[in-house]
């Protein structure tokens, strides 16, 4: 990637965009267009004014959207005999273990639309009855009856024997099937319903992210990246051959760029708190990011590497309401970017957690957001009366309205960062904070002490990271390859012969992009257990690598057997080649900013706080709240008890006394 380079993130009310140029780093956000997402993408590159020589890194959403609003492709899906009710048979697992009647989320493709082949493969990877000729012809004229526009192959065992998948895929497509994913090549693990459903995933995503990626190459004639799921980019063309790899991309590249600037502050312990518009994605990073392969989207298992990454429905635009007991409720429905809040002045009325910091003072009112929008504190005051009685109207009952708003919604967000952390085996007092999005900064002390964090980092263009982190991710492809074998000294070889030809395929697949660095792993279980970890092999240390496991796992579930036998499940590769690294961002070196004071409502009463400009604090600026620190991207709010300082790569470093 060279010359200018675009990232780009699109959120429930924002898309976001960050330029990175020769002379310096530009960012700016556009007001998303729900109905068509590309609508914003290409304003927002007409106005970076992109040539033929820019390169463009987007995050996207359209994936994610297929799923969640059912409105993907019609798919096939062709599997071995007696297998085609998978999707349907799926597992025992109750997500609600209480709840009298589960309800399971439909399957992407209908019965009629699953079809059979006459074959089998052992799960030693022998064929036990061939794939006749006379069943694909039959397969052939099914196809040609029902006419789906993309395909989902998902034989028995057929990452041990790819022909017969690749002789399916071949018929399909002299039926007609342009768009046809096979299971042995986006996920050659075990596994069947997991397997199958993330293959459906992909099959039924494939024609609408390929629409969404050639709209965008005619538009920005240079070349086109697409952030994965699991943080790294993939050129168009390599996103539009796997979809399901960027099934959830955005957050992911938040996650990126949140470690990228605590990286370079002198951080590498981490929990990120991404509050946009819509919804609120944390994660944490004991050195790395977290890793998982059993996501789901839409309730569907989408068995992928991805960021670790929990999302909740609280954000800028979540909506609040009173329930039928008289309850306060916010989200998760959300006002989106239209209406949006009633504070942005467009026709919004219903009260939102935007309106709430508007008429609390911690969102100034005479202050101009992204995209030219000004604040309308009459509005956001109207909005928030709704949630009080109309006999009992007054100042008072609308700012504990407006607390209740804020605290509600800073519930949803700490439960969430409890998730990511102590359930998932972490003391979160170990970490520091990265907030951003652009709601973050306004809540991430007061979640910090709900977690008792003392440390609370705010990035220099908070509401735009996603999208820097776009430009930071590395060029990655993931490999894998089912093992299972026990993880003694006898497997090494038998692994190394493994690892050596997925090196070989990463190889090959990195010529013209650049040499790739390397990274080996292993997905262990205790033998017996049914789901794995996954932990880094260096070298030819299989002894390390269970060594490692062993502490994972009691991090993870707070025990672990260092005695019992361990098993091999899959071996994976992680392939990397590293973006160029962005314009340094710098705070003025001197100066002495311009404060004014501004009314903000502490303890229930308004209070003086001093009012700063970000563009104007220099390195080693100090403060102690409560102040706000604006700009045009996001607000930083710093309550009584926090001293903040400005850091060297203009960073807000924010302290509890």
């Amino acid at each position: 990637m060279s010359g200018i380079r675009v990232g780009v993130d699109v959120g429930g009310t924002f898309t976001d965009f960050t330029v990175a140029a020769d002379d310096g780093l530009y960012v700016f956000k556009v007001s998303s267009t729900p109905h068509d997402p590309a609508e914003a993408v290409l304003e927002g590159l007409r106005r970076a004014g992109i040539g033929e020589d820019a390169t463009v890194v987007h995050g996207s959403t359209v994936a994610t959207n297929a799923v969640l609003e059912r409105k993907g492709a019609r798919t096939a899906l062709v599997t071995t005999a007696g297998f085609r009710d998978v999707l349907e048979i799926a597992r025992q697992n109750r997500p609600a273990l209480y709840d009298i009647e589960p309800r399971k989320p439909s399957p992407l493709i209908e019965r009629e639309l699953r079809l059979e082949v006459d074959e089998r493969v052992g799960a030693d990877g022998t064929v036990r009855r061939p794939l006749s000729r006379e069943s694909l012809e039959r397969l052939t004229e099914e196809v040609r009856q029902l006419k789906p526009e993309a395909a989902a192959v998902c034989l028995l065992f057929g990452f041990l024997r790819p022909s017969h998948e690749r002789s399916v895929r071949a018929a399909l497509r002299r039926a007609g099937v342009r768009w046809v994913s096979v299971s042995s090549e986006v996920l050659p693990e075990h596994r069947e319903y997991e397997r199958t459903s993330t293959t459906v995933v992909d099959a039924y995503v494939a024609p609408v992210m390929g629409r969404y990626i050639r709209r965008l190459e005619r538009a920005a004639p240079g070349q086109l990246w697409i952030v994965q799921s699991s943080g790294g980019v993939l050129r168009s063309s390599e996103a539009a051959a796997a979809p399901v790899q960027s099934v959830l991309s955005g957050p992911a590249a938040g996650v990126v760029g949140a470690r990228a600037v605590a990286a370079a502050s002198g951080f590498d312990r981490i929990v990120t708190l991404d509050m946009g518009g819509t919804s609120t994605d944390v994660a944490i990073c004991p050195g790395e990011p977290l890793r998982r392969t059993d996501a789901t989207v839409g309730g569907l298992p989408v068995a992928i590497p991805m960021t670790d990454i929990h999302t909740v429905g609280a954000g800028g635009g979540s909506i609040a309401a009173r329930d039928e007991a008289g309850g306060l409720r916010v989200g998760p429905r959300s006002a989106g970017a239209q209406p949006g809040p009633a504070a942005y002045g467009r026709g919004g009325v219903e009260p939102t957690v935007t309106d709430a910091n508007v008429v609390l003072g911690r969102l100034v009112s005479d202050a101009t957001l992204a995209d030219d929008v000004a604040l309308d504190a009459a509005a956001a005051a109207s909005a928030v009366d709704r949630l009080s009685p109309a006999s009992d109207q007054s100042t008072e009952n609308r700012l504990r309205a407006a607390a209740g708003v804020v605290a509600v919604a800073d519930a949803h967000m700490e439960r969430a960062l409890r998730v990511i952390t102590l359930e998932r085996g972490y003391d979160p007092r170990d970490f520091t904070l990265v907030a951003f999005g652009g709601a973050g900064p306004l809540h991430g002390c007061s979640l910090a002490e709900r977690l008792e964090i003392d440390r609370v980092l705010v990035p220099r263009y908070p509401g735009v990271l996603s999208a820097l982190g776009a430009l930071s991710g590395a060029h990655v492809r993931e490999y894998a390859t089912t093992v299972l074998r026990p993880a003694t000294t006898r497997s090494v070889r038998a692994l190394t012969a493994a690892f050596n030809r997925l090196e070989r395929n990463a190889r090959r697949d990195f010529v013209g992009v650049g040499r790739p660095r390397l990274r080996r792993m292993l997905d262990l279980r205790y033998l017996g257990q049914s789901y794995e970890l996954t932990v880094p092999l260096r070298g030819r240390d299989l002894p390390g690598a269970v060594r490692a496991f062993h502490r994972r796992h009691h991090e993870r579930y707070a025990h672990s057997r260092p005695e019992a036998a361990v098993e091999i499940v899959v071996a994976r590769l992680l392939a990397s080649v590293e973006q160029p690294p962005l314009p340094e961002v710098r705070a003025p070196v001197y100066g002495r900013p311009s404060s004014r004071s501004a009314p903000v409502v502490i303890d229930g009463a308004f209070q003086p706080a001093r009012l700063f400009r970000r563009i104007e604090l220099p390195v080693g600026f100090r403060a102690r709240g409560p102040l706000l620190v604006v700009q045009d991207d996001a607000t930083t709010w710093a309550p009584p008890g926090w001293r903040l300082e400005v850091d060297q790569q203009a960073a807000l470093i924010l302290e509890r006394n």
